[in-house]
């Protein structure tokens, strides 16, 4: 709650509003801003995307911003000082972008290994996700900028993401998808939650009276502005007496103030909703300074020392190494005058996935400008790029010409959709792409011509995409036609759109009539912000580059070098939002996994370095002599992973997921991403949860069958030095209303360098039941160690961390008995074990 003085400067403030200016403040004024009421008094706010950079407001270019790691590599640092100093950054960089609200950060758990949105997102545990994000938001707020804690809630997926309905009972819920909102919000109290795109048990959850009434804002007592996502706002009664303060972006599609105020007559809405909402709205702006200082400065790209050398170094701790039959480190006088093939994304930075956590970055290091500097002159190094990864063909800007001409498409647009008349609007471009502008088109319809002369004879590939229904023509004749909208409009908007390839016949010298017609969407669910706007691309590659063998190059390479380092991953539009993955396998059909065998069969000293925000299949590891997993490691990406390859900085990454040995052993398995039902009218996807709450590591701790499944387990990683536990305590402390453990372990270092261990502590009942996990993380701690050096490391929980929640009473319920708290290095490296005694307790939810 905001104080006394607060609270009268906003009763103040409502008091001389009208209705109708009340409901104008519920939603915002264009894509970024919230709605002014300057003759009132009342300023604006600029909010800016997303959970590792500050965006701002261009969706591609714009000023340049700081790439921090993604959150599955914060959370692998297992360092909540690191999130904590992270969130300072951003906070910064949302200042620089003339905003004072970040949309960060994601917490949804990561349920299912093809999760496109994972990445974003720290764990699959909802403690360690919860921990790191308090951490997070803390830092951000305590710099003044508000954070933005989304998606709530049970957004684990992007297939349909705009309309799946996602079945969940109230246990699984409380305990895996609520409790890292729990956590985050009860310990830092962000000043906004962002609601989820998706249907919870059969409620969209911006209107979701139990997420949003009785969970948020009743049993957690929070006050803060609840906004929609991007176009997630999806009635304007319902959406109002729910909670939902601000429908995002603006203008509004759901809250145009003559519907609300006729809502408001009839009774739909009540008069304190609107006022609930709008106070909510102007605390927030209170608590920002608005009121001081409406200002909202131009954009600017402040690339900051400091802000570089927190990137190195918390991407280079979140890394992990899981494999190393002792290649690593690579030292520098041992490889003088010798031969390292650097393969696949060697020369592409993979420092963050797609969709809105995307930014323009300041600079982006390679890989290889990373080993190069540190590894020197003395050292020989060999490039190939070994396997085909694009996921859309790239834009057809050569070998065509104009209406004119000259190099380039002519776009005409139409004011109807059937193309009727002369166009009301021509203009020349580089390439064939429209992008929707966030400003609603007046046209119907565009069409882009150009004449192409190809300089190759044969089979060429074509690949268009349109937001609303669109075709491709050549000298007249339909080549392919897309006859819906596209099915997520935003993925359109963010790349992240795989569109099916066709094959032409072309031959060289002769020149082709090329026409691409898109007409504008009609979009009645979903994200209808894109409604009436035009989009479209068209790519375009030539059968010599699209089947040319890079495979054999790369194995001539490796061959011929002392080291091989393969670097596999995910390009942006691989792992995006508004797509989940298509395969467990790195992309595309299989290839990097053939570059990987084939290298590690004629190179005996292979090093793979994989970039993606997700567990992977791994069919060469055996072929290999070391792995590290790198997840999106931001702007410094290449010299971070350079620190770790050449011992620069000791690997103290640990997994925050498990790592399955196939698909088909994740728990979500065969209920992800659902099952498509008649409803009436049309089909409707439709998930269900039914592992339970049984996720990630709690579902392969089981059993030995279940256990052999894991390929890398929850919390583990390697080091250059050695770690051994001792001493392991447990005790309790009894108070009048809770019962906390207090854990000790003495921790030292065995090995011959300074390093970080993670010390994990699990509990769980002593007496396993079928329906609760065998045990479950309750704390965490990182120490850094000299070589011989102990330390004694002491963690403390809460017993209610070990209650289960009853749908049968609705409380949180610890049954009295004994629990056994493991200490270990990993979920399942436990290196010893205590035993405590609790006595029943219940909490209210």
């Amino acid at each position: 709650m905001g104080s006394n003085a607060e609270t009268v400067q906003i009763d103040a403030l409502l008091s001389r509003l009208t209705l109708e200016e009340k409901i104008s403040l519920l939603a915002g004024k264009n894509f970024w801003e919230t709605v002014d009421i300057p003759e009132k008094g009342i300023p604006s706010v600029k909010v800016s995307d997303g959970p590792n950079g500050a965006r701002g407001a261009a969706f591609k270019g714009g000023p340049t911003a700081a790439c921090f790691p993604a959150s599955c590599l914060l959370a692998s640092t297992w360092d909540i000082e690191a999130a904590q100093k992270i969130g300072n950054a951003l906070a910064d960089e949302t200042r620089s972008k003339g905003a004072r609200a970040l949309l960060g950060p994601t917490v949804c758990p990561h349920r299912h290994p093809l999760g496109g949105r994972n990445f974003e997102s720290f764990s699959e545990d909802p403690f360690l996700a919860g921990k790191m994000a308090a951490n997070y938001i803390h830092g951000v707020q305590e710099k003044g900028v508000a954070a933005t804690i989304k998606h709530f809630a049970a957004n684990e997926q992007e297939t349909c993401r705009l309309t799946v309905n996602t079945h969940i009972a109230e246990r699984t819920l409380r305990e895996i998808y609520l409790k890292p909102f729990e956590i985050a919000i009860k310990e830092a109290n962000p000043q906004a939650v962002m609601t989820s795109y998706n249907i919870v048990n059969d409620t969209h959850a911006d209107s979701n009276l139990f997420l949003l009434r009785d969970v948020l804002r009743g049993q957690w007592g929070w006050n803060g502005l609840v906004m929609s996502d991007w176009g997630g706002t999806n009635s304007t009664a319902e959406s109002l007496e729910a909670g939902l303060d601000l429908e995002m972006p603006g203008p509004t599609c759901w809250r145009k103030v003559e519907a609300v105020v006729e809502a408001v007559k009839t009774g739909k809405v009540s008069e304190k909703a609107i006022n609930d909402r709008a106070r909510n709205v102007l605390e927030f702006l209170v608590r920002l300074g608005c009121f001081e200082d409406p200002t909202i400065p131009e954009e600017k790209a402040i690339n900051r020392p400091e802000h570089q050398r927190l990137i190195r170094s918390v991407g280079s701790q979140g890394l992990v190494l899981l494999k190393n039959d002792g290649v690593l480190p690579l030292k520098k006088e041992q490889l003088a005058k010798k031969k390292v093939a650097l393969l696949g994304f060697a020369r592409e930075a993979l420092i963050h996935g797609g969709g809105s956590a995307s930014v323009n970055a300041h600079y982006r290091i390679t890989s290889e400008e990373g080993l190069r500097a540190a590894l020197g002159d003395d050292v020989e190094f060999e490039f190939a790029k070994g396997a085909h990864t694009f996921r859309q063909l790239p834009l057809m800007a050569a070998e065509v010409v104009n209406r004119d001409g000259k190099p380039g498409w002519t776009l005409d647009f139409f004011t109807n959709e059937e193309l009727k008349g002369e166009p009301a609007s021509s203009t020349a471009v580089e390439s064939p792409t429209y992008l929707p502008l966030f400003i609603k088109d007046a046209w119907g319809s565009i069409k882009a011509t150009a004449s192409f002369t190809p300089s190759q004879t044969g089979q060429h590939y074509l690949a268009m995409s349109g937001l609303g229904r669109s075709k491709l023509t050549i000298d007249g004749e339909v080549i392919y036609e897309q006859k819906e909208n596209c099915p997520d409009s935003m993925a359109f908007l963010l790349g992240g759109v795989k569109e099916p390839e066709v094959r032409y016949a072309f031959e060289a010298g002769k020149t082709y009539s090329i026409e691409v017609i898109t007409t504008k969407p009609i979009i009645l669910g979903g994200v209808a912000m894109f409604d009436g706007h035009l989009g479209f691309r068209l790519g375009f590659m030539t059968a010599q580059d699209h089947n040319r063998d890079l495979l054999s190059q790369a194995v001539e390479v490796a061959k011929g070098c002392d080291v091989a380092i393969v670097f596999t991953g995910h390009a942006p539009d691989w792992e995006t939002e508004g797509q989940d993955q298509v395969s467990f396998h790195l992309p595309s059909d299989g290839s990097q996994d053939r570059l990987v065998a084939a290298v590690g069969a004629v190179n005996p000293n292979t090093i793979v370095v994989n970039c993606t925000g997700v567990a992977v299949a791994m069919p060469w590891l055996d072929d290999v002599k070391a792995v590290v997993q790198a997840w999106f490691p931001g702007q410094e990406a290449g010299n971070a992973i350079a620190d770790v390859l050449t011992g620069a900085v000791n690997p103290s990454g640990r997994l925050p997921v498990s790592f399955p040995r196939r698909l088909e052993d994740a728990p979500a398995y065969g209920n992800f991403p659902g099952e498509y039902i008649e409803n009436g009218k049309g089909k409707q996807l439709h998930v269900k949860y039914e592992e339970g709450v049984f996720v990630g590591y709690r579902h392969y701790d089981r059993s030995e069958e279940t256990r052999s499944t894991v390929l890398f387990p929850f919390g583990y990683g390697l080091s250059y030095t050695t770690f051994a536990h001792a001493n392991h305590q447990a005790s309790i402390h009894e108070a009048t209303d809770d019962t906390s453990l207090a854990v000790t372990v003495d921790v030292t270092n065995t090995g011959p360098r300074a390093g970080a261990e993670v010390v994990q502590v699990y509990a769980g009942a002593k007496a396993v039941s079928a329906e609760n996990p065998v045990k479950e993380l309750i704390g965490f701690a990182k120490v850094h160690l000299e070589p011989g050096e102990t330390k004694s490391v002491s963690i403390h929980a809460d017993s209610r961390q070990l209650a289960h929640f009853s749908e049968k009473s609705g409380k949180w319920e610890l049954p009295q008995g004994s629990y056994e708290v493991s200490i270990g290095q990993s979920v399942r490296d436990i290196t010893g074990k205590a035993t405590v005694a609790l006595g029943a307790r219940s909490y209210d939810p």
